[in-house]
């Protein structure tokens, strides 16, 4: 089995933890206080609910919890006073219970800095720092930060989306948006890279981007968000409640490929097949 293995050892910090993911990924579990998201909306918008699942997760191995409160597709307007209103009460309350990194998944810089202030450690930002705010808040509070790449911008439908190559588009963007993070003030071994899987990409293009994971890998960690995406759906035919083996598959391949972060559902699932690759490749 091929593998990728960064020539040097590799350490990404979350808050005050250094992690070793030169070879062993994070598996960061997915909590969205939202109505509409794509997969079981508003399961977790009710904040016992969300508690719930908190608990699930962390029980079921999560190393990072990341917690939303917009998604990223077209959908009813959610103003910067409600996101906040969804998100920063809910990672106070993950910050009091759990001994685990929480992360934010939001494109805005005011929603970060609350967030921030909360205890999240993380800003997740699928935008690609689209607002110019954003990398100074997150230099600001030593948070780690997420550069997504996306064709065009959250909550936009992008239906036929075209590149002459899709990887090089993503390398040569990703590897700027690093830049600009540490010409920003944000520490090297803080940065994660996302290649953006259904962001602005049809089945294929996503598919390739999966398979060309350890190009990506090369720039720094690389965030693997794939879980029950609509180009696995696509490949096989299945409604977003059946795509959890697939999302499994996509997970080994991307461990397999360098993804050294895994933003997953299904925990449980993925630890484990995150820890039965990490025996077969000690074993080869």
């Amino acid at each position: 089995m091929n593998r990728y293995v960064p020539a040097t050892p590799v350490t990404l910090r979350l808050g005050e933890r250094a992690f070793d993911v030169t070879r062993r990924a994070l598996v960061m579990g997915i909590l969205n206080r939202t109505r509409d998201s794509f997969f079981a909306p508003a399961a977790t918008f009710a904040i016992d609910d969300f508690l719930v699942r908190a608990e699930q997760l962390v029980h079921d191995g999560a190393d990072v919890l990341d917690v939303g409160g917009v998604k990223a597709g077209p959908g009813d307007e959610v103003s910067e006073a409600e996101e906040i209103d969804r998100v920063v009460p809910a990672i106070a309350l993950l910050r009091e219970r759990f001994d685990v990194p929480v992360s934010v998944d939001t494109w805005r810089a005011s929603v970060a800095r609350e967030s921030f202030a909360a205890g999240a450690c993380v800003g997740n930002d699928i935008s690609g720092f689209a607002d110019p705010a954003y990398l100074p808040v997150a230099a600001a509070a030593a948070a780690s930060v997420v550069a997504t790449h996306i064709r065009l911008r959250p909550r936009v439908a992008d239906p036929e989306p075209h590149y002459d190559d899709v990887t090089s588009t993503v390398r040569t963007f990703l590897g700027e948006r690093r830049q600009r993070a540490l010409d920003a003030g944000v520490a090297s071994d803080r940065v994660i890279l996302d290649a953006g899987l259904d962001l602005g990409k049809n089945a294929a293009q996503s598919l390739q981007l999966l398979r060309d994971s350890a190009q990506l890998a090369a720039l720094g960690p690389l965030l693997l968000s794939a879980s029950n995406k609509t180009f696995l759906g696509v490949m096989f035919d299945l409604d977003v409640l059946e795509r959890r083996e697939p999302s499994l598959g996509a997970a080994a391949l991307g461990i397999a490929g360098g993804c050294r972060v895994l933003r997953v559902h299904d925990v449980r699932g993925t630890v484990r097949v995150r820890d039965t690759l990490e025996k077969v490749f000690e074993a080869l």
